[in-house]
Parts: structure tokens; sequence; C-alpha cells
């Protein structure tokens, strides 16, 4: 009877596994991206093309991709979206919205449909509050991203489904703390939304949970726990470099590539466990493949952040929220895989197969993120 439940078990494991497979979202998650200037009147407001073609019937073809010609007959309606989605607003009067320059813009992740127009509110007044509808009745997870130059002063904020709406005024534009909290969040976010992080960190995690002793693993629950946590700080110490380095401007790879490596060394990291081709340091390996996994958390903060005064406080709050999630992910997990592997199934068929799983998912993505290099 044990054997059965513990078979169930491994079978409703796996079934799970694959079917959050089929929502793989990489680090780079829905965002757009508005930049506001106050002092010129101005906002600009660019929104990935890749959402466009989810959000308005404009790809023909069905390739899911939209072409230049397709974008061009879609130009008044992807317009009318963005204008109806995005709304400035004072003193709860709506302002108007001119169109000045209409194109693409390039961010990390890819091709932006881009728009700047001038701002003018009644009686000359200046915006107090912007309100941003756009995407999330298609994505639930969509952010948009905002920068704000007020008086010479620049500060960032995040739109949400449940937050809509930023305030715009020097009194309530979001202060150190504020932002503090709100990267510490989107942070968080960021790591729970990114399954091809945190099945690097399972993978990570499992040579620490098997019961045998090969003379390499470690038996006892402390020697266990001190593995885990050589594993975890140098994954963290890693990430974290490549994270500052990449939202700071100072070193930029392209995110194409950033997310095919994080996708393939997920895959090695599992056939390692299998056969130790790399050594069992685990620690070592966490720390090599930790370095691009920084670049893949950055392309947020990168695209948003440059020349922004308080980048460094938006890049602290962001990098603590992934450690956090991080953190909340392992003490959730950890507990329940060391209690699984004292069951002879654990070692023998739970590990193999969610190594294989693990390793075919992340082939996958190999392959499919391969394709838009």
């Amino acid at each position: 009877m044990r054997d059965m439940k513990q078979w169930g078990s491994l079978v409703v494991s796996m079934v799970l596994l694959a079917l959050i497979s089929g929502t793989a979202w990489a680090h780079k998650a829905s965002d757009s991206f508005i930049y506001l200037n106050q002092d010129r009147a101005e906002i600009r407001i660019d929104v990935a093309l890749r959402d466009v073609a989810v959000a308005l019937p404009l790809d023909r073809n069905g390739d899911r991709q939209l072409s230049g010609a397709e974008l061009r007959a879609g130009r008044d309606r992807i317009t009318r979206w963005v204008e109806q989605g995005v709304t400035l607003s004072s003193a709860q009067v709506d302002c108007r919205l001119t169109g000045q320059q209409w194109g693409l813009s390039s961010h990390s992740d890819g091709l932006y449909a881009a728009g700047l127009y001038t701002i003018s509110c009644p009686d000359g007044a200046t915006p107090d509050t912007l309100t941003y509808n756009l995407l999330f009745s298609q994505d639930p997870l969509h952010r948009g991203l905002i920068s704000l130059e007020s008086d010479g002063a620049s500060t960032l904020g995040v739109v949400g489904p449940d937050s809509r709406q930023l305030a715009l005024s020097a009194g309530d534009a979001p202060g150190s703390l504020q932002l503090f909290g709100t990267f510490l969040y989107e942070g968080i976010i960021h790591l729970l939304i990114g399954l091809d992080h945190i099945l690097f960190l399972l993978v990570l995690m499992l040579p620490a949970t098997l019961r045998k002793n090969d003379g390499s693993t470690p038996v006892g629950l402390k020697q266990r726990l001190w593995e885990l946590t050589g594993i975890v700080t140098a994954f963290t110490a890693a990430h974290s470099v490549t994270l500052a380095l990449a939202a700071l401007g100072i070193v930029r790879l392209p995110i194409a590539w950033v997310e095919t490596i994080i996708a393939l060394s997920i895959a090695v990291a599992a056939m390692n466990v299998m056969w130790p081709i790399l050594g069992r340091k685990t620690w070592k390996l966490a720390f090599g493949f930790g370095l691009i996994h920084g670049f893949g958390f950055a392309s947020v903060l990168g695209d948003l952040t440059s020349g922004v005064s308080q980048t460094v406080l938006a890049l602290a709050g962001f990098n603590i929220g992934v450690e956090l999630g991080q953190l909340g992910l392992l003490v959730i997990a950890f507990p329940l895989l060391y209690l699984w592997g004292k069951t002879h199934l654990y070692g023998k068929a739970v590990v193999p197969l969610t190594l294989i799983a693990v390793g075919a998912i992340s082939l996958y993505w190999v392959a499919e993120r391969a394709m838009a290099i």
C-alpha cells in the first residue's frame, strides 16, 4: 500500500511538472515601458510586438509574428488601442495626447511598437495621475514600467492589475522607501513567474536531498543544509554580480542568447546530477551558471533604469526581492524533498524521472529560443 501511495505521488508530481511546462515563462516577463517627461510635456509608450499580436488580430498569416506589412496595415488600430489604455489626467479631467512620432524601438527582448505624444491638459495644467489598462485581460502578470522625469529629477514606478494608477504630482510621486518596496515586490514576482529559474534551483537542490551515501553526498541533515547553503550562496553571489553589471549598463548581452543559454544550463545541470561530468561540486556549477542567470534577471531593469538616478535603489530592491522569493521556495521545497528522500522510491525513481523531465523541457526551450535568435 505504501508503494502504491508513493507511485501515486510520483505520477501526480510528473503530471504537474508537465502541465507547468506548457506555460513556461522566461525571465523576461510581459512588460511595457513608459517614459514620461513632465518638463517637456511628452510621453513615449513602448509595447512589445509579441504583446500587440496577442491583444489585436493583426497576425494575418498565423505565424505568431508581426511582419512589416502587418504593422503598417494595423498602425491605426495599434495607436487607438494604446491611447485607450494609457490615460493622463489632471484634477480628474483627462488630458489630450497628440501623436508626434510612431515607429519601432528595440529592447533587450526584441522589437516594440513605440509612440511619442505631446501632452495637453486643461488650463495648461500638469498631469497628476497616470492610469494604465493595457494587456491585463490577456496577461494578469503583465506590468507597465514607468520612468518619470519631473523638475529635473527622475523616479520609477510600476503599474499592475491591482494598482493601475500612478500619482505623478511631486508630493505623491514614489519616495525612496516606496520605490524600494515596489521593486522588492517585483523581484519576488519576477522569480516566481520564471519557471526556468525555479527548475534550475530544483536541480541544484536534488543532490542535497538524496539519502544514499556514495562518498560525495552528505547523509546528515546538518551536512545537507551546509551543502544547500553553499549552493544557494554561490548562485546568489554570481547572479547578483551580473544583475548589477547589466542593470547599470556596464555589460549588456543579447537577451535571446541569454535565455537560450539559461535553458541549456538547466539541461546540463540535470545531466550532471546523473552523470557528474562537470564534477560533484554543485556550488561551482551554481556559481558558473548563476552568472548567466543574472543577465536574464537584469533584462527588465536594464531597459527601464538606464540613466535614472535611482537605479541603484531599484536594483537593490529588485535583487533582494529575487533572493526572498528564492529563499521562500527553498524553505517550502527542501523539507518536503528531504522527507521524501527517506523513501526507497525517491532515489530510484522520483529523482531520475524528475531529471529526465526537466532535461527534456529545458532542451525544448533551447530549441524554441534558438529559433528566435
